[in-house]
């Protein structure tokens, strides 16, 4: 599919599901890793991720583009725009788009760290995890202000 295609599926879910005009780009970007699409808040284009087409197909792509189509919309009218906003939460629910895109195969998934680092209270021996190293003569026990001491560095 070439970027005029999607400019044109783009225009057409605008008025079909929104029933106002899309009057800016769309365009496909290839660099997109993590995220199915995003939506510009200066330029007002959007980009959607190409290999989310080829992985899952037009129907899962049309959700994300009504995804960013609601960023859109609502961005231009002056309302709640963002993913927390509740007029973001019930659009995207009327029109059907989907709040997270297909983790692509290939892609390594965010991990979490798990903690590496252990500080200990020298007087209540409270002990606090910690996924980054901290200098402990910086910071002091939250319990009994007592001073704290790197106690254990467990290798990831």
């Amino acid at each position: 599919m070439t970027n005029e295609e999607l400019q044109v599926w783009v225009e057409d879910i605008s008025n079909r599901c929104f029933g106002m005009p899309f009057l800016h780009q769309a365009m496909f970007n290839g660099r997109l890793t993590t995220t199915g699409g995003r939506y510009f808040l200066k330029g007002h284009n959007i980009e959607i991720n190409p290999h989310q087409l080829d992985n899952y197909g037009n129907e899962e792509v049309e959700r994300i583009i009504k995804h960013e189509l609601c960023h859109y919309h609502l961005h231009l009218r002056g309302r709640g725009y963002r993913h927390r906003d509740p007029e973001f939460k019930q659009l995207l629910q009327q029109v059907g788009g989907s709040r997270f895109c297909q983790a692509l195969p290939g892609t390594k998934a965010r991990k979490t760290l798990p903690y590496r680092y252990k500080l200990t209270c020298s007087q209540c021996e409270m002990e606090y995890l910690r996924k980054r190293k901290v200098d402990p003569k910086r910071y002091r026990c939250g319990k009994c202000r007592g001073d704290l001491r790197l106690s254990l560095v467990i290798s990831p």
